[in-house]
């Protein structure tokens, strides 16, 4: 059966709402023309993050999140979806938000990555941050 799981590495962080969550970003997929077949998230801490970046991306910087396509066909999704829970609570405070709404923005910034939006380019981060904040708005104000 398809499924959303989430994985606690070597940090560990409260996901609220897993059902509501995992039902949001489902139903977000299908809208889009996805078929989920598995979205596994992996939280860590900023070190085990950077050597995933190194090793596998050969990036030598801290990073919030990286997505990993792991999708046979254009249309199924298959990934694993690795977070640093460290810099998610740095970016709640140093952008004056919640741990909360960081957490669901990164895990949020993932799927859409999934879903093909990009954020090297100014106008794709600009794009990807306005997604997000609609996605944060429309889950939030879900009861």
């Amino acid at each position: 059966m398809p499924d959303i799981k989430f994985f606690f590495s070597d940090r560990s962080i409260t996901i609220p709402a897993r059902t509501k969550l995992k039902k949001f970003i489902r139903e977000l997929l299908e809208k889009k023309g996805k078929r989920l077949q598995l979205l596994n998230y992996i939280f860590c801490s900023d070190e085990a993050l950077l050597e995933i970046n190194k090793t596998y991306l050969q990036h030598d910087f801290y990073t919030d999140i990286i997505t990993f396509d792991l999708s046979e066909y254009p249309n199924v999704i298959s990934s694993e979806v690795y977070i640093s829970v460290d810099r998610i609570k740095e970016n709640a405070k140093s952008l004056g938000t919640g741990e909360k709404e960081e957490l669901h923005r990164i895990m949020f910034h993932g799927v859409l990555h999934l879903l093909g939006y990009k954020d090297k380019l100014k106008a794709e981060k600009l794009a990807m941050t306005k997604e997000e904040d609609r996605l944060l708005k429309l889950y939030f104000s879900k009861n």
